[in-house]
């Protein structure tokens, strides 16, 4: 049946074949910022299908997404070469099923809490277009981390400093304002040494921005420059 032609039945046209993979390079595991590369293939030439991405944040909340394809002449799809036909994006958009998902809960944001575990995102080929899409035809796992192979979160309470640092192999430093007033905490992901600087709203920090004083930068800053891996 590989490579059969579309059948009309009762004025709707449905699709023979059958053995449509769907492969994501890198496979299995990625890094949450890490370009994903999605294709599928064994489809029907110019087949019409419904891809569809989903994944549960630390609360169960569902995210979501969908686009409308269609397979080439060879009965392949490349998302980094084909453009979307319509869904939560349209146009060319490898990345789009990723950066489109919106939650089931209204105003609800997808953050990611504990580093050290990843978001499982779940992706679906679909025959047709379909609002919901038909049967499907192929599906895949894909885990996003927020730490790379071999990154260690190390706590830090070392005089005023309450850190988190991500080590090894190369020591940087660097700050950006986390809701809880703990900064990069997603750093880990990079590869390299990061230490994420809580400075506010945190333990024994003070609760407000109010008043900030450099010396507690400069404390941290110390601290890197005296550790071992520096």
């Amino acid at each position: 049946m590989s490579g059969s032609p579309p059948l009309s039945t009762g004025g709707r046209t449905t699709w023979a074949r059958t053995n449509a993979t769907l492969s994501l390079e890198p496979a299995g595991r990625s890094c949450w910022d890490e370009p994903l590369s999605i294709a599928v293939r064994g489809l029907a030439p110019e087949q019409p299908v419904t891809l569809r991405a989903a994944l549960r944040d630390e609360k169960g909340v569902l995210f979501r997404a969908h686009a409308r394809y269609s397979a080439d002449a060879g009965g392949e799809l490349d998302l980094a070469r084909a453009p979307a036909l319509g869904g939560s994006f349209t146009g060319l958009e490898p990345m789009g099923l990723l950066w489109a998902m919106e939650p089931e809960r209204p105003f609800w944001r997808l953050v990611k809490r504990d580093v050290q575990t990843p978001f499982v995102v779940e992706l679906e080929v679909l025959d047709g277009h379909e609002p919901d899409g038909g049967r499907q035809l192929a599906r895949a796992e894909q885990e996003r981390h927020f730490m790379a192979p071999g990154v260690r979160r190390v706590p830090v309470r070392e005089g005023r400093v309450r850190a988190t640092l991500f080590l090894p192999p190369a020591i940087t430093f660097w700050s950006w304002r986390w809701p809880s007033g703990v900064s990069g905490e997603s750093a880990g992901w990079e590869g390299f040494a990061v230490m994420a600087l809580a400075y506010y709203n945190y333990e024994d920090l003070p609760k407000s921005m109010e008043t900030m004083r450099m010396e507690y930068f400069e404390e941290a800053v110390n601290y890197l420059r005296s550790h071992p891996q520096s």
